[in-house]
């Protein structure tokens, strides 16, 4: 076999690897998808489920899903579960930054390599291959990779004067890690932001904590507007919640160090639900997936979709490689989606079309037409984008007539694509594998707005949760704080149902998810894919009005729901 060495291939984490192939025909998410601790592929809905990528040479188009997913590389990297390497066909930010890190901070190497498409393909029919002298071997071909450099890059005074570490090492740090990651992107220049929000502050495992106690010994600040994702406690109550001491505290450091470095105490995972969201076309820096899709595609800000450690890193600095999306060129859509409506339809039929376009654009931006009567709440276009950042990697999706650029021009060659109501029938029973016994409602994934809440309350109508089911809504603390000026927690938990905030689905484990649940329900896209893997759990999925009747009578209800039995909608 002759290949075409000519294309371009970047290796930009050096690393000798020599190992067995495995390649991944979809992205993956590593967090949610990947277990921190063995290396195992848990993504019950990705073809590679059960996988093992410790010490492998992992392939794959790109990573997709949460930003989160750089800390599970680090903490694979800290425990000896990483792959060897990492091998991209397309641009991929992720786990290439949580490769940056492990490199620059903890001095544990993993290859990243981003391949010319021809070469990745012939990549892929290999068994083996070898990493070695900045050239990649396999099937008796070898192919030279080139080191990115940051040469080109335009930088101003300040920039310059960081890099040399007159503002300590910190910053220093923060400022050569930007700068690779805005080589590894093509970007010319760096771009002020606005505002950050840091996402890498869940104790999903000590790489989070090790990370953010380091910066802050070394006198990491923030210098920019500074938010905070979920964490992995209800800060104030988690003493009397049955947690382990030991996690418990871990999961407070781990979030003190955060504020301690100047960010605010926001606690949510839903920042756009705060009174001072981001406007259109202002630049920010945010992490977590379902946060940055909201504010690009429903507000209309700029952000890429950065990876955790990152996020702390812009928020020291106020700077971001000015690439992606932050340009309007890469705003374009690159593919059309037709949705074709079943006759009527519940909220459930949001996250369902968020995680189908997802599917159906796994690496591009789409926008979504058929939809163009309808009157989307701010709720159900949070629903969508939520679930559409489990399956897609892009930053942002349009909707025609609902987003504020739905109206752009599609990109030349663009796709056409469909979403049918059998799609919608086939995503049903995927995400509905438990049975009908309820243990356990889970609201608020993203956190769950004052709205939610409200109408949570009104279909519960006085009436007590079954003994047998526990519900759980999640929520920030603001939100918290309206709700309960309002009379909406103190009716929620008459009803029987438990209000936390601070901590998301995404994050909760046991005691406060409790022991015994075997089943869950949600009305979320985004738990719906992630819960199994993350709990070992079965679960169901329905609308907000479904997922309070299955909290009363502790049953959810079985087969397809009537608006999918019916024929669709006339055109």
């Amino acid at each position: 076999m002759t290949i075409n060495t000519t294309q371009k291939s970047v290796l930009f984490v050096k690393n000798e690897a020599k190992g067995q192939v495995v390649t991944c025909k979809e992205g993956l998410s590593f967090w949610g998808g990947v277990d921190p601790d063995t290396g195992v592929i848990i993504d019950v809905h990705h073809p590679n489920h059960g996988e093992i990528l410790a010490g492998k040479i992992v392939l794959m188009p790109t990573s997709r899903g949460s930003c989160s997913g750089s800390g599970v590389l680090l903490q694979l990297a800290r425990n000896g579960f990483a792959p060897k390497a990492l091998v991209f066909r397309e641009t991929e930010d992720i786990l290439t930054l949580g490769a940056f890190i492990a490199a620059r901070l903890f001095n544990s190497h993993i290859a990243v390599l981003r391949l010319a498409p021809e070469i990745y393909d012939a990549l892929s029919t290999s068994k083996e291959a070898e990493i070695n002298d900045n050239t990649l071997h396999f099937l008796g071909q070898s192919i030279p990779l080139n080191l990115p450099s940051t040469q080109s890059l335009q930088l101003n005074k300040s920039d310059l004067d960081i890099l040399e570490g007159c503002d300590g090492q910190a910053r220093q740090i923060a400022m050569e890690v930007i700068c690779l990651m805005a080589a590894a992107q093509g970007a010319q220049e760096l771009i002020d932001v606005s505002r950050a929000h840091i996402d890498g502050c869940i104790l999903a495992h000590d790489a989070n904590l090790v990370f953010a106690e380091k910066m802050y010994e070394m006198g990491a600040k923030t210098c920019i507007h500074t938010t905070i994702n979920a964490i992995s406690v209800d800060r104030e109550n988690w003493q009397s919640q049955g947690f382990i001491p030991d996690f418990g505290m871990k999961a407070s450091r781990l979030a003190d160090a955060y504020v301690n470095m100047g960010a605010l105490p926001t606690f949510t995972c839903a920042p756009y639900l705060l009174d001072d969201a981001p406007v259109k076309n202002e630049a920010i820096g945010w992490s977590e997936s379902n946060a940055v899709i909201f504010a690009n595609s429903v507000l209309g800000a700029r952000t890429q979709k950065h990876p955790d450690y990152l996020d702390l890193f812009i928020a020291m600095t106020g700077r971001v490689p000015n690439t992606g999306v932050y340009l309007a060129e890469n705003r374009l859509p690159v593919c059309k989606i037709c949705v074709s409506l079943p006759a009527d339809f519940d909220d459930a039929i949001w996250p369902m079309l968020g995680w189908l376009a997802g599917a159906k654009s796994p690496n591009g931006i789409p926008v979504l037409t058929g939809l163009e009567a309808l009157c989307p709440t701010q709720d159900d276009l949070k629903a969508l984008c939520a679930a559409f950042g489990t399956t897609s990697a892009a930053a942002m999706l349009h909707v025609r007539g609902h987003t504020p650029e739905g109206d752009l021009p599609l990109a030349d060659n663009y796709k056409n694509l469909k979403i049918t109501v059998e799609d919608l029938k086939n995503l049903w029973h995927e995400f509905n594998t438990g049975i009908d016994q309820i243990d356990l409602v889970a609201i608020g994934s993203p956190h769950a707005s004052l709205m939610e809440c409200r109408k949570f309350a009104d279909f519960l109508d006085g009436y007590y949760c079954a003994k047998t089911t526990k519900t759980i809504v999640t929520v920030g603390r603001k939100t918290l704080a309206k709700m309960t000026a309002e009379g909406v927690t103190d009716r929620l938990q008459k009803a029987g149902v438990r209000v936390i905030p601070d901590i998301c689905w995404c994050s909760i484990t046991e005691p406060v998810f409790p022991v015994s649940a075997m089943v869950l329900m949600t009305n979320s896209g985004k738990y719906a894919h992630y819960g199994k893997g993350l709990t070992g759990r079965e679960v169901r999925f329905g609308s907000l009005r479904n997922c309070a009747r299955a909290a009363l009578d502790g049953h959810a209800d079985t087969g397809l729901p009537n608006w999918l039995l019916r024929n669709k909608r006339d055109a």
